[in-house]
């Protein structure tokens, strides 16, 4: 099975996308990149679970190439049961090498499970692996900045130190969508401030891009930059 998708990226393959895609994973080797754009992987993935039993490819780890990683979470993303969803994402997690391949897993079945969802978040929050910390904090962000609020997972967050670009950045992007969408709480952990100088200044950076900040919020936030000595 695993040669047969193999041999079907390859047939999918867009060398104009593969040396883009390159580009945009730093520290990712080209040779692992076969070059298929994600609308296509995404359908494959969808054909894959309807017509086949794909445990052999799941359990198949490390994989050869980028594709083949990010057409696992398309698959991931798929499963309806959330206990086999959850036994699926931790045994991919250690294999996730890159920020594009983690930001793109977001199960749908997670939103009927959030008390349980949120146990195993502070677990991968607690992990030492930089992508499995990176996606905890973005299914944070993903399922509890809007009716399932509470400003404990600001603290969560706001708490995590890290010395992983990767983490960092993720960090910063969870705050940004905090103060788009729960301004008046988030706001408090600019104000002290309670992250290191760096993501903080990545997060104000960040939320005054956003079209979802208003112009005196930007400007406040601005003012709250914490300048280099």
């Amino acid at each position: 099975m695993i040669k047969e998708i193999q041999k079907q990226l390859f047939e999918f393959q867009d060398l104009e996308y593969k040396a883009f895609q390159s580009r945009l994973i730093p520290g990712i080797d080209p040779d692992s990149v076969i070059g298929v754009r994600t609308p296509v992987l995404r359908n494959y993935a969808k054909h894959l679970a309807k017509e086949q039993d794909v445990t052999e490819f799941l359990h198949t780890l490390p994989h050869d190439y980028y594709e083949e990683n990010n057409l696992h979470g398309f698959l991931i993303e798929l499963i309806k049961d959330y206990d086999q969803c959850i036994e699926e994402i931790d045994r991919f997690l250690p294999y996730v090498d890159n920020w594009a391949t983690c930001d793109l897993m977001s199960p749908k079945i997670f939103k009927k499970h959030l008390p349980q969802l949120l146990e195993k978040i502070r677990e991968w929050i607690a992990s030492d692996l930089t992508y499995t910390i990176r996606f905890g904090i973005e299914m944070l962000m993903s399922f509890y900045l809007d009716d399932a609020f509470e400003e404990e997972y600001l603290q969560i967050v706001a708490e995590i130190r890290s010395e992983e670009y990767y983490v960092n950045m993720m960090i910063a992007w969870y705050f940004a969508t905090a103060l788009a969408k729960q301004y008046e709480t988030a706001i408090r952990y600019i104000e002290q401030p309670c992250m290191e100088v760096w993501t903080h200044n990545k997060t104000i950076q960040k939320a005054v891009e956003s079209n979802r900040i208003t112009k005196e919020q930007k400007d406040y936030l601005r003012s709250l930059k914490i300048r280099n000595k």
